[in-house]
């Protein structure tokens, strides 16, 4: 195989219901720029006006995976080479370290924790929850997972693509 033949590495992206979501293009410009292919899987609430859909399903070429498929239907995507999560909000950290599986993207961010799949994470959070202590608690769980956290988002620009060097 020459170096034309390979494949670009996969990269999940999964988008939480934060208004910071909004820019989540800004994250898959930067993956694209470092010769990922993307695909975006997002929380239910966050397909409801926190991004512009179409303009990200444009952007990777894939459809936003949000619900389940159907037995018989193929994978949308392959496999991913890594996975992050950005924004990544209160109650999807919870959830996620709790294995409480009830959404594609908290069921896909608990099956590729259990593969070994690196995942970076970009918390978007109010500091009054940060300080809650099953949130505290969730984020020991997560690293003890090898989850790996960059800095939470601060008033201002969100870090989009230092969640990529995570993964890297």
């Amino acid at each position: 195989m020459t170096e034309q033949d390979e494949i670009p590495p996969f990269l999940y992206v999964v988008v939480c219901a934060a208004g910071i979501a909004a820019d989540v293009g800004k994250l898959i410009t930067a993956a694209q720029g470092r010769e990922w292919q993307v695909g975006v899987i997002a929380t239910p609430t966050a397909m409801n006006g926190f991004f512009d859909t179409a303009a990200v399903e444009a952007q990777t070429g894939y459809p936003i995976r949000s619900a389940w498929r159907r037995p018989g239907e193929p994978r949308p995507f392959p496999d991913p080479d890594a996975v992050v999560v950005a924004p990544a909000t209160f109650n999807t950290v919870n959830k996620w370290a709790a294995g409480m599986a009830d959404t594609l993207a908290v069921a896909t961010l608990c099956e590729v924790a259990g593969q070994g799949v690196p995942i970076g994470v970009l918390t978007c959070v109010s500091d009054a929850l940060a300080a809650h202590p099953a949130y505290q608690d969730s984020l020991i769980r997560l690293r003890g997972m090898g989850v790996r956290f960059g800095y939470p988002y601060q008033e201002g620009e969100f870090p989009w693509e230092d969640v990529l060097d995570l993964v890297e």
